[in-house]
C-alpha cells in the first residue's frame, strides 16, 4: 500500500503544503482511507484520537472543495468542544493552500448571535458539536443544501453522549446525494445502526487501530477498596510521571480521586460531565500547556484529548468493556516515546482483569504495591498558563503574543509553550520560572498598542 502523498490524485500546491507543515508520509489509516476518500465513497473507518484520521477526511473535503463558492459545503460533528477546537485547527493548517477559505468552528457554550452572525457571512467548512449545529440548522442560519461532505467523528463518544437523534435530523437537513464519513474508536452495534441510518452502502476499513503497545510498559496492582486512594497516591509519589491522565469510570469517582490527591498537594484538575463549556476549556488547556500534572477524566469526558507527551495513564477504576481499557492505555507512549499505563484492580474485580487478557491475548503484568516507594518530592507543573482578556474579536493572533513575548518581554522562546486563541480571551502558557517576567511585562508593556489583563487560569 502506497505511504506517500504524491501518490494520491492531490493537486501539487496541496502536496507542497504537506511536505511544509511536516507531513511526510500517510499513517496507516491515512494510507487505507484515501484513496477511498478522494473516490467519494462512503466510509466507516475505525480509528483512534492520534491516528491521523482528522488529515484523512480533511484532505477528501480540500481535494472537492469549490472555493469560489462560499457556502457550507462541508460539515464535520465532533463529540466535544475541545476535539471540534482541534479539528478545525488542523483543518485550517491543511487548507493553506487554497486561497480564502473560510472554516468555522460552532460549538455550545457561545452566544447563539455571535455564531449566526459569522455564518451568515458565508463559510465554506463548519466544524461543531451535534447540539449547537442543529440549532443553527433548525433556525434556518445554516442551511445545508450545498453540502457535499458530512463527517461525524469520534461515532462511538458521539453516541455515549446522546447525540444520535440529533444527528440524524442533520443527516435528514443534508441533501441525500452526499459523501458521509464515520470514524469510531470501536464498533459497538449502534455504530453500525447509525452507518445504516445516514450512510449509503458503506465500506468498513479499520487498520491495526490500537496503540502498538510494544512502547507502553503496562502493570496491575491489586488492593482492597479502602486502600485504593493511598495506592494511587503511591503510585504517583513512586513513579512521579510528568503528566497523568487517572480514569474513572464515574463522575463521582472523578471528583473523589481529584480531591484526594488535591489534599495531598498534587496539582491536579477535575474533568467531567458535570463542568460546563468554559470550565472544560480551562481545565483541557492547562493540562495540554503542562501548567498541571495530573488530569483526573471519565472516558466521555476525556475524548478529544489529545496530548503529544502524556507520560503515564492510571486507571483508577478498570472499565468493565476491555476494549475501552485498551483506548484508555493508548494515550501514553505516543510519538515514538516510552509510555506507562499503571492499573488499579480491586480484589473483587480479577473477572475484570480476565477480559483484558482475552482482548490483548496475552497475560497482564502483576507486580505488588510493597514493591512502591514513595520518592520525596512534589510534582511541579513545568508551564504556567495565563488566561488573557483579549482574544479574536481583538484580531489577536497568536503570532502577535509570540512576538511580545520574546521581543519585549525578553522570554526565550523555549519559554513559551501554547497559546490558545479564542473569542474573547486568550490562554498563554510561559515557563515557571520566567512567570514573573511576564506579569512585569503585563504590568507595563502593549499588545498590538493596547494594554491588557491575564490572571492565572
Amino acid at each position: 500500500m502506497p505511504r506517500s502523498f504524491s501518490k494520491l490524485s492531490l493537486p501539487a500546491p496541496c502536496l507542497a503544503n504537506l511536505a511544509a507543515i511536516g507531513y511526510e508520509a500517510m499513517t496507516p489509516i491515512q494510507a487505507a482511507s484515501l484513496p477511498e476518500i478522494l473516490q467519494n465513497k462512503d466510509l466507516i473507518v475505525q480509528a483512534k484520537t492520534g491516528s491521523g484520521k482528522t488529515a484523512a477526511f480533511g484532505l477528501g473535503i480540500l481535494a472537492k472543495l469549490d472555493p469560489a463558492k462560499c457556502c457550507v459545503q462541508a460539515l464535520v460533528l465532533c463529540p466535544t468542544h475541545e476535539l471540534a477546537e482541534q479539528v478545525g485547527t488542523e483543518l485550517r493548517r491543511l487548507a493553506r493552500y487554497l486561497p480564502n477559505i473560510k472554516i468555522l468552528t460552532i460549538c455550545g457554550g457561545a452566544p447563539m448571535q455571535v455564531q449566526f452572525n459569522s455564518l451568515a457571512h458565508g463559510a465554506h467548512i463548519v466544524v461543531g458539536t451535534p447540539g449547537r449545529i442543529q440549532k443553527h440548522v433548525r433556525k434556518g442560519g445554516l442551511p445545508l443544501a450545498a453540502l457535499t461532505t458530512l463527517v461525524l467523528d469520534e461515532g462511538d463518544r458521539l453516541l455515549d453522549m446522546g447525540f444520535y437523534d440529533g444527528i440524524l435530523d442533520i443527516a435528514d437537513a443534508a441533501p441525500k446525494h452526499r459523501q458521509t464519513l464515520l470514524f469510531s474508536a470501536t464498533f459497538p452495534g449502534r455504530i453500525m445502526e447509525m452507518s445504516r441510518a445516514v450512510q449509503k452502502d458503506a465500506a468498513k476499513i479499520a487498520t491495526d487501530t490500537e496503540h502498538c503497545d510494544e512502547s507502553i510498559r503496562q502493570i496491575f496492582y491489586k488492593t482492597a477498596k479502602p486502600e485504593r486512594n493511598n495506592l494511587l497516591y503511591t503510585l504517583i509519589a513512586h513513579y512521579q510521571p510528568e503528566s497523568t491522565v487517572v480514569f474513572c469510570n464515574t463522575k463521582q469517582s472523578c471528583r473523589d480521586a481529584a480531591d484526594y490527591l488535591r489534599n495531598k498537594g498534587f496539582s491536579v484538575a477535575g474533568l467531567h460531565g458535570d463542568l460546563d463549556q468554559e470550565q472544560r476549556t480551562r481545565v483541557f488547556t492547562q493540562f495540554a500547556n503542562r501548567s498541571t500534572s495530573i488530569l483526573v477524566a471519565t472516558d466521555v469526558a476525556s475524548r478529544g484529548l489529545d496530548i503529544d507527551s502524556l507520560a503515564a495513564v492510571i486507571n483508577y477504576e478498570l472499565s468493565p468493556d476491555p476494549e475501552v481499557h485498551v483506548h484508555r492505555i493508548g494515550r501514553t507512549g505516543r510519538a515514538g516515546k516510552d509510555g506507562l499505563a499503571l492499573s488499579i484492580c480491586l480484589e473483587t474485580q480479577d473477572f475484570l482483569v480476565q477480559r483484558i487478557e482475552e482482548y490483548q491475548k496475552r497475560p497482564v503484568q502483576w507486580e505488588d504495591p510493597a514493591s512502591l516507594t514513595r520518592r520525596p518530592g512534589k510534582l511541579v507543573p513545568a508551564m504556567v498558563t495565563f488566561a488573557l482578556n483579549g482574544g479574536k474579536k481583538d484580531k489577536i493572533r497568536p503570532g502577535d503574543i509570540l512576538g511580545v513575548l520574546t521581543g519585549d518581554a525578553g522570554l526565550p522562546g523555549s519559554s513559551v509553550g501554547k497559546i490558545n486563541i479564542f473569542d474573547s480571551y486568550a490562554y498563554v502558557a510561559v515557563a515557571r520560572e520566567d512567570a514573573d517576567k511576564f506579569k512585569h511585562w503585563l504590568a507595563h508593556g502593549k499588545l498590538k498598542g493596547r494594554s491588557f489583563k491575564a490572571v492565572s487560569a
